[in-house]
Formats: structure tokens, sequence, C-alpha cells
């Protein structure tokens, strides 16, 4: 127009000042051409023209030049309510809350009518308030909003909606609801301020029955009336229901088409546990955001899918979509629940390529916990060094990794003092982790933890007071356990499961029923800690009664349910119910990988070793679990060399042997007669790897030594080592090698350990009684059987039992009580007849002989 010749007039001038400021080309060219077209405009003597003065303003107001904007804004001669509106748009865009204030008192002390707050001002302004928090000025503009009659327009009207929603209180929604009602025409904006306010305030019930009067009342929702709603939908009762009406709405509506809807509909299903409503949107969608994968791969790790979610990913990367920190964060955790190190530690190696990766706080807090619950501290610490801006969450987490082992409790303590300068303040994740800390020095520091805990006001926290609860448990103190319980008010389920969880570790069966019957609501937790609490005291009956009910309560097994029902299997040795159990976990796609490793054990210890292998071979995720559960397995029937051999593939897998493992390769070469091959295994996993040795650890070295008849070895070893790892089972095991090899002197040194560790074990009693006679010293059997006599020891009945036909039959001693006991008995007389007729036959062969 120019390089014509033509000349702009005052309307074409201002429309290009306002287009101006649009231009973002990173070099600032929209800034450099709005002062030319400033410039211009004096030239052309235009700029005292009102329109072409706003659009100026406004231009610099966009790019952010105040000061520009207030010098034009100083120059007028008379500005109306336009050009102060632009001028406090400006300041609160430009964060300058306080001149928005003070612009606005000037606009009321001005006088000119013309110059007056309008509801677009006050529009402007209610955001600042609630930005600010600042509920009393946000009154008192509503005061002036009341007197100017702007109270019944639908912009001022939503404006003051949000205020008071935001600003919060506790009569904050009441005034919310007010300003809402005194709207004249209340537009879909008007519904969503509303419903938001609601839901922002925790009052779901209330959103929802105002979405209803909204449909009701004609006023058709957007997408965002439903993208909204929805996030909030799990939170009530019968929110899955909701949440079907919903869909069926979007339906209807044709709202499936936003995205913004159908990932707000995939994560509703996902938090509802219907992961098959959420694969069949997800299939359905033509085209998808970043969001949207993030959304289904977020809800497959939340249903503990993780195997899933590791697959999806991957078909992620094939869309040519750059993962965000998001997706990362579900990444990793999908590998922590399976394990999986390898995975985590190539998304650290994507983070560390992506500098812009570094600076998202939440992603390498997400990566310390990672490594944290894959027992990899030194990596986690590392990771936690990197992050370069570090928050409260991130000093819990690596205090938590801490928390998880007592040889990191100095770190955990020098920690926590450097976080004091660096958090102001603890919350009750940080209380919560040095209550976990405090189990490891004992009862007094659990009880100072207590009482911080009440001085700094925590155990109002019902987190706070259940971890109190189990650090007493853990410390062998569940009464004082059970008088927290019984003083705290705010009790709820998860107290309860906590109390019956302290009750589990001391096995005290009766107390743990009544806190479970008296429970108003149970959740699965509860049912599994009872089931587990049956399994561990062999109520084989009880525990299958309560599997059962949980069934019959609507609630499906998860993988620890059947975890503790595979217990019950494993103590009957019934090979069949541990078959019914893997069925189910087939069916139900049940994807963890420490029920495998249970489901492994479970097969092995009922005899069936082909069915163990062939769940190792078929396991896609081999982890230290998996791996321990073979080797553990191979070890029980004996097979040493197949042990062995699975280890050495699990360390060219780079997965590094804990004392687990440990014990299972000793176990298996104890039972083979590798003594040697076990004594370098120890040494091995002990100098190699770092791992110290525990008693059980010390117990199965003994017992490796002494049945190999390496009886001075063993008693060599057990002296050498720290009292504090050699227990009595060690000093068992050499007493019972010593029988075997007829050896008193050392069997004497052992019992005497034995005696003053488990006095009350007849066992070993009988044992060293019996070593005395086989060698013919009969003075010791007499004094062992003194001492036997003088502590009223009496040997139990012998018990034992079998399946047929799935039907367990149990056997005691001298007991008449079976209904087939005639039946068995005349069995058993007829097979005794056969072999006194066999022996006999046998004595008159060899005396012809």
């Amino acid at each position: 127009m120019l390089g014509r010749g033509i000349r702009p007039d005052r309307l074409a001038l201002a429309a290009v000042v306002k287009s101006a400021s649009t231009l973002h080309d990173g070099c600032g060219g929209g800034a450099v051409l709005g002062r030319c077209l400033h410039g211009l405009a004096v030239r052309a003597g235009y700029v005292d023209g009102a329109a072409v003065a706003k659009a100026v303003m406004d231009m610099y107001g966009r790019i952010g030049a105040l000061a520009d904007a207030r010098q034009v804004f100083d120059e007028m001669t008379c500005p109306d309510a336009v050009c102060w509106n632009i001028l406090i748009t400006a300041s609160s865009r430009a964060g300058c809350f306080d001149d928005v204030f003070h612009l606005f008192r000037a606009m009321l002390a001005c006088g000119v009518a013309e110059s007056m707050p309008t509801a677009v001002t006050v529009a402007v302004v209610f955001p600042v308030c609630a930005k600010l928090r600042v509920l009393r000025t946000g009154s008192c503009i509503h005061g002036y909003v009341v007197k100017s009659g702007l109270e019944f327009d639908t912009l001022c009207g939503n404006a003051l909606i949000s205020m008071y929603s935001k600003c919060g209180g506790s009569t904050a929604m009441d005034d919310a609801l007010k300003a809402f009602s005194t709207i004249c025409s209340k537009d879909v904006v008007s519904w969503n301020s509303i419903i938001a306010g609601y839901s922002e305030n925790g009052l779901f019930e209330e959103a929802l029955k105002l979405f209803g009067q909204m449909i009701s009342e004609e006023c058709l929702p957007n997408y965002s009336t439903l993208a909204n709603i929805l996030p909030f939908c799990s939170l009530v009762d019968y929110g899955r229901y909701y949440g079907k009406e919903i869909h069926g709405f979007v339906v209807r509506h044709g709202f499936e088409t936003d995205i913004s809807v159908s990932n707000a509909l995939m994560a509703h299903y996902s938090k509802v546990c219907e992961m098959g409503a959420v694969e069949s949107i997800f299939r359905s969608l033509t085209i998808g955001d970043i969001v949207t994968w993030n959304t289904v791969i977020a809800g497959y790790v939340m249903n503990g899918y993780a195997s899933r979610a590791l697959k999806l990913f991957q078909g992620l990367l094939f869309t040519g979509l750059a993962p965000d920190s998001v997706s990362l964060i579900s990444l990793l955790t999908a590998s922590a629940q399976l394990g999986n190190v390898r995975v985590g530690m190539r998304v650290h190696g994507y983070i560390l390529r992506h500098p812009e990766l570094i600076q998202e706080t939440s992603l390498m807090n997400a990566l310390v916990s990672f490594y944290s619950q894959c027992d990899r501290f030194d990596a986690a610490f590392r990771a936690f060094i990197t992050n370069q801006n570090k928050d409260l969450i991130s000093w819990n987490a690596i205090l938590s990794a801490c928390a998880n082992s007592e040889q990191h409790i100095d770190m955990f303590v020098r920690l926590l003092q450097e976080m004091s300068h660096d958090v102001t303040q603890w919350d009750f994740v940080t209380i919560l982790n040095v209550i976990r800390v405090s189990t490891f020095y004992g009862i007094k520091m659990v009880r100072e933890a207590h009482g911080y805990a009440v001085r700094v006001g925590y155990t109002s926290e019902t987190s706070v007071a259940n971890a109190i609860m189990d650090a007493y448990a853990k410390c062998g103190y569940p009464h004082d356990a059970e008088t927290l319980f019984r003083t705290l008010a705010g009790r709820n389920t998860i107290t309860d499961n906590t109390m019956i969880s302290c009750y589990l570790k001391n096995n005290y069966v009766e107390h743990a029923e009544m806190t479970f019957n008296k429970m108003a609501v149970k959740d699965e937790t509860s049912w599994n800690l009872m089931i587990r609490l049956y399994a561990q005291n062999d109520m084989c009956d009880q525990a299958f009664s309560m599997f059962h009910q949980l069934q019959s309560e609507g609630l499906n097994p998860d993988p620890i349910s059947i975890t503790n029902i595979l217990l019950v299997c494993i103590h009957l040795s019934s090979v069949q119910l541990v078959k019914q159990c893997h069925g189910y976990m087939l069916r139900a796609s049940l994807e963890d990988i420490h029920l495998e490793g249970s489901l492994l054990d479970a097969y092995s210890k009922c005899g069936n070793i082909t069915n163990a292998y062939n769940l190792f071979q078929v396991s896609l995720h081999k982890d230290l679990v998996i791996f321990t559960a073979m080797i553990g397995a191979y070890a029980m029937h004996g097979m040493a060399e197949k042990a062995v051999e699975v280890f050495s593939k699990m360390l060219t897998l780079d997965i590094k042997p804990d004392h687990v493992v440990m014990t299972a390769l000793l176990s298996a070469c104890s039972h083979a007669g590798l003594v040697d091959a076990g004594v370098k295994i120890f040494r091995s996993i002990r100098e190699i790897y770092g791992v110290e040795p525990t008693e059980v650890n010390c117990a199965c070295m003994v017992d490796l030594l002494a049945r190999g008849g390496r009886l001075q070895d063993a008693y060599n070893f057990a002296v050498d080592m720290s009292p504090n790892v050699v227990n009595a089972n060690a000093w068992g095991s050499l007493l019972g090698a010593c029988k075997v090899h007829g050896e008193v002197k050392i069997g004497r040194l052992a019992a005497d350990r034995l005696f003053s560790m488990e006095a009350e074990d007849i066992g070993n009693y009988v044992i060293m009684s019996n070593i005395y006679a086989a060698d013919d010293k009969w003075d010791g059997v007499e004094h062992v059987r003194k001492l036997m006599n003088s502590k009223d020891m009496k040997k139990p009945a012998g018990c034992s039992w079998i399946e047929v036909e799935k039907t367990r039959h149990l056997f005691i001693a001298n007991d008449v009580q079976h209904q087939d006991r005639s039946s068995i008995y005349d069995v058993l007389r007829s097979l005794y007849q056969q072999i006194r007729g066999t022996q006999a036959q046998a004595q008159s062969i060899s005396y012809k002989l």
C-alpha cells in the first residue's frame, strides 16, 4: 500500500498496528515493526485519533513495553474506559499486579462517566485477586459491582464465580453460588465456572448435580465442560456409572471427535480399572496426540499392566511423536514394577542426551524413585545429584531410598541435615521417612520419632499414625501400636489394615480377627492380610474360606491374593491347587513378576520341577526374583549343577546377586556334596559383589561344610564369624552332622551353644543324647536325660498328611479319629505280614547257605 503511494487512513493503520503485536519471529520483529508503525502514525498525525492510540497502546502492552504504553496513555487528552482496560490488561499480563490495583483505583477516582470501570475492567481485575488470593480486595470490588449494577452482567458474573472459587475459604462457594444465581443470562462459561469451582474445592457431588442441572436447563455442555467433569467422576460413589452416562452423552452429541474429551474419558476409565474401555476408545481414535499416548500408558501402569505399558511405549516411538517427561515417568514406574533395570537405565541415558529433560524436576524425582525401588542406591544418589532444581519431593525421594536399607542410615542423617539448609519446612512424607529409619535404631528412637510427630502436629495425618503403628510392630511392641490404634480419632480402612498387619507380624490371630470383623469397610488389602495371616499360621481351611469370601464380596483376587493362597497350596503340597492358581493368573492377565516367582516356587515345593522350569523359560522379564526362584527350585530337588548353571546365566545378564541367591546356591551345593564349589560361590558373592552374609547364609555355609564331613572347618567358620550372624540354625546343622559322623567332641561344643540359645527345643537334647549313645557314653546320655526331665520336656506326636484324589488326609501318631482307619490298619497289617514273611524267607535262605 505504501509502495504504491497510497496513504492509509486511521482505521487501516490501527488494524496494521494490532497485527504487528501478533508477530513472533523470535528476533523481535513484531516489536520493531510496531515501533515503526507508531512513528508512521506520529508523522501522519494519526496518533491523536482514539482508534490508532488504542491500537498502539495494545501493541506495546502485548510486547511487554509497559512504559511506552503508559506514555501513549498519558498523552491522551481524555482516555475512556477502553484505554484504561488496555493498560490494566497489559499490567496483568506482565505480572505487575500492584499496578493493576493502582490503575483500578485511579480509574474510580477520575470521576468521569466514560472512564468508570466496566464489566471488562472487573473481569480483568478479579483474576488478579484470585491469583494473589486477596479475598478482601475482591469482596470490595464486588461491592462496587453491586452498586454499579454490573452483577447481572454475564462476563462480570463469570469472573466473580471464578474469583471466589479460587480464593477459597469457608463461605467461598456460597458466595460463588450467589454470584452465579444473580447472572441474568447464564452461558456455558457460567456453568463451567461454577462446576469447576466446586470441583477445585473438593465438592464433587455438588459439581455433578450442577452438571445435571445444566443439561436440564438446556444449556449444552461444551468440550471444556466434559474435560473438566470427567477427572473427578472416579472420586465419588458410583463414579464409574456417572462416567458411563457422560460417555453416552459424549457419543450422542458427537463430542468423541474432540481429542481432549477422548483423553479425559480414557483417564476416567483408567481410574476405575476398566482398561478394556480405554483400549476401545484408543483404537477408535483416528489421530492422537502425546497426551493420548501418555494417558493409556499411565492407565496400564496404574492397573498393574506394566508389560503392556512398555509395549505401548514402543508403539509411541514408531509414530514419530517424541516422548515427554510424563511418558518417561510412566515408563520408569512400569520398569520399577517389573524390576527391569535395563529399561530404566535406557531412560536415564535418554534424559542425559536431552538436557532440557534434566530441568524437569518431576522426571528426575521419578528416576531417583526408580533406582530406589530396584535397590540401586548408588545410581539413585547419582540421579539426585544430577537434579539441578531440587524440591521437597526430591529430598524425600532420596531419603526414602536411604530408609530402604540399614546400611544407608548414616547417609540418611547427613542428607537430612543438608535438607534443612535447602528446604524451609518438612512435610509428612519426610516424617514418614524418619519413622522408617527409626526402626533400625530400636524402640527408643521410634518413641522419639513418635514424640516429634506429636509435637509438630503430624499424628493427625493417617499415614503418619499408620507408620508409627507399623514401626512399633517391627520393633516387637504390638501393644504400643494397639494403644495408639485405640486412641486415634480419624481411623479409616488403611488404619485398620495397618493394625491387622501389626498383628500379622506377631501372629496374633484372634486380635486380627476381632479388628477385621469390626471393620465398617473392607478393601482388598484387608482380605489379603487375613489370608496371609491364616496361611502363615497353617490355618489352611480358614485361608481358603477367606479367599472364597473375598470373591463373594465382588472383589477379584489380585497378585497379592494369589501369592498368599499359594502359601497354603505349598503347605498342603497340592500341585493341583497350584495349577488352579496358575490358570486364574493367566485368565485374569495378572502380570506381576513377584507372582511369577511365587508360582515357580510353589510348583517346585509341590514336587513339579518341570512346570517350574517351563514357567521360568516363558517369563519375558527375568529379574533377580525369577532367577532366585529357579535356583532355589533346583536346589530343593538336588540339582546343584543346574542351579549353578542358572546362576552363571544370571551373572551374564548383569543381575547382581543378593543374600537370598547365596542361600539357594549354598543349599544346592550342600545337598549335592559340592563343598568346594559352595565355598567358592560364598567367597565370590561376598568379595566381588559386596554382599555381606546374613544369619541364613552362615547357617547354610556351616551346613555345607558339616554335610561334607569337614566338621572342624564348619566349627571354625562358625566361631570366626560374628556372633550376630551365627544363629541356632547354624549350630543345629553342625550338631546334626556330628550325629551322622559320630563326632562327640564337636557335637558337645555345638550342643552347649544350642542349649544357651534354644533352651526349650527338645530336638537338640534328643540329638545330643543319641550322639552320646552311639559312642557308648551312657553318662552323657543320662546327663542329657536329666536336663530334659528338669525342664519337663516331652517330644510332640509325629504328624504327616497325603493328598489322594484332591482330598487331604491327616495322620497323627496314635490317632484313631480317621474315618477310614479300619481299612487303613487292615492294609498296614497285611503289609506287615508280607514284610515279616519276606524277612523269614530271607533268613531261611541265609541259614541254608
